[in-house]
């Protein structure tokens, strides 16, 4: 499905029935990401799962991204589905468009799962090499981001033992769009700091962490879970980045378990 939001067209899936559920991908991937959690939560949840800007389909204007503008472009499509109320759910690059929306639209937002993601910004460091991988990634394409990311997206031991699964992320990385890569990039090293933003949020919180995580650490999960009250913290074993998609069933269940005690709080 599409629609237009912001003067670009934005992707999205929208699934079931029931409470809503909205899920915000990763860089630099896309909504497909979120296949194993629509396939179970949709049998009782209304699933959404929307394409960035520059990514998947949505379109990919030449131009510098910000988190707040892809808060815009979330907000934009679940007015046209009549959502005023969501979960958000949102993995690494996810997560910080999910401390975005919570600074912009805190009223949308019954409950949070922040996974595999930071409160903090980027170090100057980090923000050097994410320009350096933009200039990189417009000179080569999508093979600058798979040979940087590729390595550090998964638990250690799962490039040997499932060279398929890994062979089926690449794909994923390979189809972004180059304008929304560099635009992404952009949008990660500028995003502020959210960790002042941790004692405000007062909305049922969830932080899911791959326990071999080496981007976003389970160091990093940990603080955000102490600096958000009554955050729960759930570490998937044998998982790293991309943890959802490594272990979907624990991820799921995890979801499921989390989203059902939000709906029974509001009852």
């Amino acid at each position: 499905m599409k629609t237009e939001v912001n003067g670009v067209t934005i992707a999205y899936e929208d699934q079931g029935t029931g409470p809503p559920i909205v899920f915000l991908h990763a860089f630099p991937l896309n909504r497909t990401m979120w296949a194993p959690q629509e396939a179970v939560l949709s049998r009782r949840f209304r699933t959404i799962s929307i394409d960035l800007r520059g990514l998947g389909e949505s379109d990919a204007p030449s131009w510098r991204y910000s988190m707040e503008q892809y808060a815009r472009d979330v907000r934009g499509v679940l007015a046209g589905l009549c959502i005023e109320k969501a979960l958000f759910v949102g993995l690494s690059m996810g997560g910080y468009l999910a401390f975005a929306l919570y600074r912009l639209y805190p009223e949308m937002m019954l409950g949070l799962v922040l996974a595999d993601t930071r409160a903090e910004a980027d170090t100057p460091e980090q923000v050097h090499w994410r320009f350096n991988l933009a200039q990189r990634t417009a000179a080569m394409g999508p093979a600058a981001v798979i040979a940087e990311m590729l390595p550090k997206l998964l638990a250690p031991t799962r490039y040997d033992r499932d060279p398929d699964f890994v062979a089926r992320v690449k794909v994923m990385l390979a189809a972004a769009p180059v304008p929304g890569i560099i635009g992404a990039l952009m949008a990660l090293a500028e995003r502020p700091d959210s960790t002042n933003l941790l004692p405000a949020i007062t909305i049922p919180t969830l932080i899911i962490v791959g326990a071999n995580d080496v981007l976003t650490t389970t160091a990093d999960a940990e603080r955000m879970a102490t600096g958000i009250a009554g955050a729960e913290l759930v570490v998937i074993p044998d998982a790293g980045h991309l943890s959802n998609l490594e272990q979907p069933d624990r991820f799921t269940a995890a979801v499921e378990r989390f989203a059902e005690r939000l709906v029974l709080s509001r009852r």
